[in-house]
């Protein structure tokens, strides 16, 4: 008797980790702005990254959606400043 063999793909994306002031991390992936996710612990918050990647990626294939298949080479990160005017 033969043994199934099932393909799986690898999907690599850049995540980032933001520490918030009142503790724990924001999880955001800049490839697929629709993933936003939270974690009390780095640690959970890439388990909380991988799962929630890997429920757009079912969701995505499911539907026969476009999944980007290059991570980003290289992330911007910056401070935006706006002045306001108050009344």
């Amino acid at each position: 008797m033969r043994e199934k063999v099932i393909k799986t793909n690898e999907y690599p994306f850049t995540v980032i980790y933001e520490p918030l002031k009142e503790g724990g991390f924001n999880v955001v992936l800049p490839a697929i702005p629709e993933i936003c996710t939270f974690g009390r612990t780095l640690k959970e918050a890439r388990e909380m990254a991988k799962d929630a990647l890997r429920c757009y990626l079912e969701s995505a294939l499911k539907s026969g959606e476009l999944i980007p298949r290059k991570p980003l080479k290289r992330v911007l990160k910056e401070k935006v400043a706006v002045s306001l005017s108050l009344k």
